[in-house]
C-alpha cells in the first residue's frame, strides 16, 4: 500500500517535473548560446567533479581520489558550496572549522588532507580569484558539485553516475532525481560509473556502456567502494567481528550500500536514518544510547560514515560522557577493469599542460618545487 501511494504521487507530481525541466532547459539554452555568460579560467587547471542527480552518487570519494593523485605533485584547493553551513560568503578552511561552518564534507577533506586547501563559497565566479589572490601559488582547484552551476565552465568536467541507478533510468524532479535533463550528461568530458559490483563482468560492463551511448569524445570509468578498517570516532576503541550486533546510524542521500557492508561483517544490524546532511541533536544521540542499551548483546558497537563522523564531532562532550563506542568507516574508491592508471595518465596530463604551455610569469603557480614542509607556512598565509 505504501510503495502504491508513492508511485501515485510521483505521476501526480509529473506536471510539476515538466515545469521545472522547462525552466532548466531554458537556462542552459541561454548559456550554450551566450546570452548567459560563462567563465573560464585557463590560467590555472580547474576540475570539477559533479552528477545529474541531488545526491548518493559517490562524489566525495572520487574528489578524494583526484586529491590523492594530485596534491602530492601539485598545491591543490577544493572549492565547495559548503551545503548545510550556517555561513555565508568566502571561507578558507582551518584548524578551527567545524561542519556548521563549512559544511560536513569540506570539514571531511579539512581533516584527511593537511596538504590541501578547503574554501567554501556560494559563487564560484567571485570565489576562484579571491582563492587565488590569497593563495597565488595554488596549482589546480578541484570543484565539488558544480555540474550545474554553469556560471564556470572547468577545464575538465567529471561526471559521477551509480552503477544501479544510472541518470539514463532517472527523471527530472520531483518525478525522479535528477536535476537536469539527461541530455545535460553531454558536458562531461569524462563520465565515471560508481558503486559497481566489484566482480563486475566485461559483459555486464559492455551492456551498461550501450545504454550510456557515451559521445565519441567521452571516457567513461567504473568504480567500485572499498571500505578500510574501522576507527574509533573518540577514545572508545572497540574491535568488531562476526557476532557484534551494530548499530548503523547514518544521514546521508544513500546509505543501503554501507548499510549492507556493515550487516556482511557483523550479527545483526539496526538501523537509525535521517535526512541527508541532516545536523544531529542532543536528543538524536540520547536515542542513540537508548538504542545501543537496548540491544542485549554486550558484543555490539555503532557504525558511522566519515561525513557523518564530521557532524558528531558537534556533540564531542556528550558522546564522550555517554562512552559510546562509535567506529567510523573510511572509503575509496578503485578504478575496475585495471583502467586506473589510464585515468590517473588522462588527469596528470592534463594539469601537466598548463606547466608545458604556460609561460611562468603569466600565470600564479610558485616557481619553486612543490614542498610538504613549507605547508605550515601556507596555511598562516592564507587563514
Amino acid at each position: 500500500m505504501k510503495e502504491s501511494l508513492i508511485s501515485l504521487l510521483k505521476y501526480l507530481l509529473f506536471p510539476l517535473s515538466v515545469l521545472y525541466g522547462a525552466i532548466i532547459f531554458l537556462r542552459n539554452k541561454l548559456y550554450d548560446i551566450g546570452l548567459l555568460s560563462s567563465i573560464k579560467f585557463d590560467a590555472i587547471p580547474v576540475i570539477n567533479v559533479g552528477n545529474l542527480s541531488v545526491g548518493g552518487t559517490g562524489k566525495s570519494p572520487h574528489i578524494e581520489y583526484l586529491i590523492r593523485q594530485l596534491a602530492g605533485k601539485y598545491h591543490t584547493a577544493t572549492l565547495s558550496r559548503g551545503y548545510g553551513r550556517s555561513s555565508r560568503g568566502f571561507y578558507v578552511a582551518d584548524d578551527h572549522s567545524d561542519a556548521r561552518k563549512i559544511g560536513d564534507e569540506p570539514l571531511q577533506f579539512k581533516k584527511k588532507f593537511d596538504n590541501v586547501i578547503v574554501a567554501v563559497a556560494e559563487d564560484r565566479v567571485t570565489a576562484i580569484p579571491e582563492l587565488l589572490q590569497r593563495a597565488p601559488f595554488i596549482e589546480c582547484i578541484l570543484l565539488d558539485d558544480a555540474f550545474q552551476h554553469r556560471s564556470v565552465t572547468p577545464g575538465k568536467n567529471i561526471l559521477i553516475t551509480t552503477f544501479d541507478k544510472p541518470y539514463t533510468k532517472d527523471y527530472i524532479l520531483p518525478f525522479g532525481r535528477l536535476r537536469e535533463s539527461r541530455k545535460a550528461a553531454k558536458r562531461a568530458d569524462v563520465i565515471i560509473v560508481s558503486k559497481c559490483p566489484a566482480d563486475l563482468s566485461e559483459e555486464n560492463k559492455l551492456k551498461f556502456l550501450d545504454n550510456l551511448n557515451p559521445a565519441s569524445n567521452q571516457d567513461v570509468y567504473f568504480t567500485t567502494i572499498i571500505y578500510d578498517k574501522a576507527v574509533p570516532l573518540f577514545d572508545v576503541a572497540f574491535e568488531p567481528n562476526k557476532d557484534t550486533s551494530a548499530i548503523v546510524f547514518s544521514a546521508i542521500a544513500n546509505a543501503e550500500p554501507f548499510i549492507n557492508k556493515i550487516k556482511s561483517d557483523c550479527k545483526d544490524v539496526h538501523e537509525l536514518s535521517f535526512r541527508d546532511h541532516y545536523y544531529f541533536t542532543d536528543e538524536d544521540i540520547n536515542e542513540l544510547k537508548a538504542s545501543y542499551d537496548y540491544l542485549s548483546n554486550e558484543n555490539k558497537c555503532i557504525f558511522v560514515t566519515e561525513k557523518d563522523a564530521t557532524r558528531l564531532l558537534l556533540h564531542e562532550d556528550l558522546i564522550k560522557k555517554l562512552r559510546l563506542p562509535i567506529l567510523v568507516v573510511p572509503i575509496q574508491v578503485s578504478f575496475l577493469f585495471n583502467e586506473g592508471d589510464a585515468f590517473n595518465g588522462y588527469l596528470n596530463d592534463y594539469v601537466y599542460s598548463y606547466f608545458t604551455f604556460i609561460e611562468k610569469e603569466e600565470n600564479t603557480f610558485q616557481e619553486e618545487p612543490y614542498n610538504d614542509d613549507n605547508d605550515e607556512v601556507i596555511y598562516e598565509e592564507i587563514v
